[in-house]
């Protein structure tokens, strides 16, 4: 959409395997630019169904980096990043589309909360329903209780806890963490903490990094006042590898952040549970195949 080096902000966008999702996302972010000069970046994992090549001849304005292989999420984003120019980094699934306000919209509420090191906008289901992005860190009991019915309802008291239940998200919030679906950061906060873990190649990157920033005196910062359509889980799918895969960076995460102390005594037991969890999730999403 403009020079890369007169910029102010790059939107970074992984693609793998997407079909006409890219189109769609490019599309509305065309639409929603505002007065923004805007560097949108596609990193291509290797894709093989040629979303990416389509894409980009509908939108030449967009730039793309072709990956040889599945490089996976996070690696993907903090290469894209290293090729962008633009004060604001904002690191956006090919599996969205911009659905209300503008990228200046959110810009300018990162704006105004200079400590934010991540900024996350109201997700939209493709039903219009609120996904509960904007979260807090679960105890240990909540997090147990979460991984372990949550797949099957969320009308539980521990998913309700860890998903702030009773607030419905029409209003601006400082929260623990936010959907890695959309989040807008500016690369101040970015650089000072050297981006993505790249050992958390697909699944909890969100987590760790908003951990690490509020660990750093950066804040999360949920806010309304843009709305991004998400279609969940289009390039990962749902297979049991993507289930296992999500098991071990979740325990990752609770190993390096949350096991602190005499909670190392709890890894094996929040091991066996995420384990679990994803053999339940797997087993659900068969059925519903059928």
């Amino acid at each position: 959409m403009t020079d890369p080096a007169a910029a102010e902000l790059a939107i970074v966008i992984v693609n793998f395997n997407t079909a006409g999702y890219l189109e769609r996302c490019l599309a509305s972010l065309e639409r929603h630019r505002g007065d923004l000069a805007v560097d949108v970046l596609v990193v291509d994992n290797a894709s093989r169904d040629d979303s990416h090549h389509r894409a980009i001849k509908a939108h030449p304005w967009a730039r793309m980096i072709e990956n040889p292989t599945n490089v996976y999420l996070s690696p993907a984003w903090n290469q894209g990043a290293r090729e962008a120019k633009a004060p604001w980094l904002l690191f956006l699934n090919p599996d969205t589309e911009w659905f209300h306000g503008s990228l200046g919209d959110l810009v300018g509420a990162a704006r105004a909360h200079p400590r934010a090191g991540i900024v996350g906008p109201m997700l939209r289901n493709p039903d219009g329903s609120v996904y509960p992005s904007g979260r807090r860190f679960p105890s240990v009991i909540d997090a147990a209780g979460h991984a372990l019915l949550s797949p099957f309802t969320r009308r539980n008291p521990f998913t309700r806890r860890y998903e702030l239940d009773g607030w419905d998200r029409t209003t601006e919030r400082v929260v623990d963490w936010v959907s890695g679906a959309c989040m807008l950061m500016p690369r101040a906060a970015f650089d000072d903490v050297r981006g993505f873990d790249e050992g958390f190649p697909l699944f909890a990157e969100e987590l760790d990094i908003a951990t690490r920033l509020r660990a750093k005196g950066w804040e999360v910062l949920f806010t309304p006042a843009a709305e991004v359509l998400h279609e969940i889980g289009v390039s990962r799918g749902r297979s049991r590898t993507m289930h296992l895969m999500h098991s071990r960076s979740v325990f990752r995460y609770y190993r390096i952040h949350r096991a602190g102390g005499l909670r190392r005594l709890t890894l094996p037991l929040a091991w066996a549970a995420l384990r679990a969890r994803a053999e339940l999730a797997w087993l659900r999403d068969r059925i519903a195949e059928r």
